[in-house]
């Protein structure tokens, strides 16, 4: 039978798991670089960029030509991507310890 005061409780502790796990993720700091280390990008577990540290060695040899811009533009974007993986796999780190005990049906989350 079902039972509304059950699942009452069952949303308020899945709210509160909610929080939760966006307050571990806001703590959470993943970093990746590319171009060995030329552009480097520290995010945090909601994907929020924390910094992004380009260096000066990387800018200087730039010598005006397109494909030097073009090349330091595909060097940030690399590092970018690489650190929403990362971020990626931290949420899933972290949702699978929370919700694990919960038996949920694989490919849920």
């Amino acid at each position: 039978m079902f039972n509304p005061l059950k699942m009452q409780e069952m949303l308020a502790q899945a709210k509160q798991m909610q929080e939760q796990m966006q307050e571990k993720l806001g703590q959470t700091i993943v970093e990746a670089s590319s171009g060995g280390g030329a552009v480097t990008v520290k995010m945090n577990g909601q994907k929020q960029v924390l910094k992004v540290t380009i260096d000066p060695n990387a800018v200087a040899s730039l010598s005006g030509n397109a494909a030097d811009v073009e090349m330091l533009e595909d060097l940030i974007a690399a590092a970018f991507n690489e650190a929403g993986r990362r971020a990626d796999e931290a949420i899933k780190s972290s949702a699978s310890a929370m919700l694990g005990g919960l038996n949920l049906p694989p490919g849920l989350f």
